[in-house]
């Protein structure tokens, strides 16, 4: 490293960057060293692989693929192993019949004819088998790395690899939206998409979700739980095959038309990608793919993350590079998808993956040897991969220590992602709720929670995601009003105060969260309405009960439920929003947060919002002073729904 900084790759913006933020201006030869790093490898991509769009296309030449003549060409990347061969239905199981041969750098290629009927060997939806001997003589019995479609058939416990190529394939029929200036996302798992004790199913969120969706005003739906994951509990989180779509909610051509449905309704479909970690399964995993603990990831403790149980990418592998940047190719290019949420960013950007740390802000957290640069440049050379071929796609990162310039140009030094989760709103205002009174509110502490972020990075702002519905937590709404919900939510009984309080600051808290507190805002799927309990899928600890693993929709589809005047509230904010575009304009000009008043004034978008927090007084004939002169017609959003 200390050699590529001695060569002096400039930053070309990063003037920019200091000029706006002087107290980076110490970290100067961090951020060209990182850079350097980056412009090195996309150098020798160009140099060594034809292009970033050809290694980026990887999955188009690894894995299984069929040829103009109706073969089969068939790739794999396994450094340990001393043999490698394909089995399956199609050879009657024959695990020696169809060998690999050895190439470079721990590839192995195999090519099978077509049939004497010119079609291919391996029919559509038979199973399949790589077989690995390893270097101690084992064999091995894997899922390819690459494979499109994977599923757990009958009772079997593993997973199995299903050759997927339908002669025919889903033809999307509209075109992708245009990326929007105002990002309202919809965060969405469409396997607890209905009311019923079941895995919902893609066709299900279609056409079912969807439209209820655009109904509130959204404009964008982020996807958890796509990529497949063996543990259905691990809420999509723990992978298991990459490129393929989870069959546990239909087939591959389901999502695509689920895609391109949302397309037709003007949304943009984020997918939430996770390559910060990979299942530490062997039979349907990555793990131990060629029989070694360093194929994909760290070898030893540092391939292993100690909280979550699972294994840990070599970011410094040429190999895993090119399996990690096709991933992305492929779910925009293959399903439609126009972008992605990165989880679990913190723990890829540093070498103690942020666990026990505190971020205080302080910039020495932020630079050093405890950040693991090899991630952060895999993360730079995505966002410039993923916006150079598809320069309307949006990249979001789940990062909670808020690096610096990590949503900044990647010309100016950043990491080059569009928008950044505010990760510290839905903790601040759990905080808030749980430990004080209402008198106790501290306007001055929202009010810089909601605006502490760095000037000209983009965050998306919520009060609360699917964190804080999972089972040991409980929602806005569930805290606001927790057992009332089951008893007092009919319209007709009568209004008691607790579900009062709990409706009424339901409302102030997504509003001020929208308009103050970033430039997108999200909402977890039944949270508009303030769905009750939490979150909890099958597993032996609750009988394997889908009870909690649903969203109940229908409550506010109920007439005599007050859940519809939230979700009626909610709407009315995104049209809102919608028509004046406060997300799309600057920060907003704060002019009162006053304490003994609790109230919070500001402007945004020709807008003035204010919030009267306190727990028993009204105002009348409030003074309130205005940046911008004029005629302001007057809202009152508590009427409203």
């Amino acid at each position: 490293m200390a050699a590529a900084v001695a060569r002096g790759v400039s930053v070309p913006e990063l003037p920019r960057l200091l000029a706006r933020d002087p107290y980076l201006a110490p970290f100067a030869p961090d951020f060209q060293r990182r850079y350097t790093l980056f412009h090195d490898l996309l150098k020798n991509i160009e140099e060594n692989e034809g292009g970033l769009d050809k290694f980026s296309k990887s999955y188009k030449t690894f894995g299984v693929n069929q040829l103009v003549d109706g073969g089969l060409y068939c790739k794999e990347w396994a450094p340990g192993a001393e043999a490698v061969f394909l089995t399956g239905d199609f050879n009657g199981w024959n695990p020696f019949s169809h060998p690999y041969k050895k190439m470079d750098y721990g590839k192995w290629e195999l090519i099978i004819p077509p049939g004497q009927d010119g079609f291919s060997p391996v029919p559509h939806g038979s199973k399949l088998k790589v077989v690995i001997r390893s270097k101690n003589g084992e064999i091995l019995y894997r899922i390819s790395p690459w494979a499109k479609y994977v599923a757990r058939i009958d009772t079997n416990v593993n997973y199995d690899w299903i050759h997927w190529d339908p002669p025919l394939p889903y033809l999307r029929k509209h075109p992708q939206p245009k990326k929007p200036k105002s990002l309202r996302i919809y965060e969405s798992h469409v396997g607890i998409a209905s009311p019923e004790g079941k895995v919902a199913s893609y066709k299900n969120f279609t056409y079912n979700m969807l439209p209820k969706i655009k109904d509130l005003g959204y404009n964008c739906v982020q996807l958890m739980a796509i990529m497949e994951h063996a543990y259905y509990a691990s809420f999509g989180y723990q992978i298991t095959s990459f490129f393929a779509a989870s069959s546990r909610y239909g087939t591959p051509d389901d999502l695509k038309e689920l895609i391109d449905i949302a397309h037709s309704l003007g949304i943009t479909v984020l997918l939430d990608v996770v390559h910060s970690h990979a299942s530490n399964n062997s039979e349907d995993g990555l793990n131990k793919f060629d029989g070694t603990d360093s194929c994909f990831f760290h070898s030893g403790p540092r391939g292993t993350h100690n909280l979550w149980d699972s294994r840990l990418f070599d970011y410094s592998n040429w190999e895993v590079l090119r399996f990690l940047l096709s991933n992305l190719r492929w779910w925009i290019e293959e399903y439609g998808f126009d972008g992605f949420r990165f989880d679990g960013v913190t723990s890829m950007l540093y070498h103690n993956h942020g666990i026990g740390t505190g971020f205080s802000g302080d910039y020495h957290e932020y630079f050093g040897l405890h950040v693991d640069e090899d991630a952060l440049v895999y993360l730079i050379m995505a966002n410039h991969m993923i916006h150079l071929f598809h320069p309307e796609s949006i990249t979001v990162a789940e990062d909670v220590s808020g690096m610096p310039a990590l949503c900044c140009p990647i010309a100016q030094g950043g990491g080059g992602f569009d928008y950044r989760l505010a990760m510290a709103i839905p903790d601040k205002w759990i905080q808030i709720i749980k430990e004080l009174k209402d008198e106790d509110w501290n306007m001055g502490n929202i009010v810089h929670t909601l605006t502490n972020r760095r000037y000209e990075e983009k965050y998306i702002a919520y009060a609360e995601s699917h964190d804080q519905a999972l089972v040991g937590d409980k929602t806005l709404a569930f805290r606001l009003m927790d057992a009332e919900m089951y008893t007092n939510m009919s319209v007709l009984s009568p209004l008691t105060p607790i579900i009062d309080r709990g409706i009424q600051l339901h409302k102030m808290i997504r509003l001020i969260t929208h308009a103050l507190g970033g430039e997108g805002y999200l909402n977890f799927m039944g949270n508009e309405f303030g769905h009750p309990e939490w979150l909890d899928f099958p597993r032996k600890g609750n009988n394997e009960s889908y009870h909690y693993a649903r969203r109940q929709f229908h409550l506010a589809d109920d007439h005599i439920l007050r859940y519809r005047f939230l979700n009626a509230f909610d709407r009315d904010m995104n049209k809102l929003e919608e028509r004046f575009g406060w997300l799309a304009s600057p920060p907003a000009f704060v002019t009162e947060n006053h304490e003994s008043n609790k109230v919070i004034i500001f402007e945004r978008a020709n807008l003035i919002f204010i919030f009267n927090f306190h727990p028993s007084k009204s105002y009348t004939e409030y003074r309130v002073g205005a940046e911008t002169p004029g005629k302001y017609p007057f809202v009152n959003f508590y009427d409203l729904a």
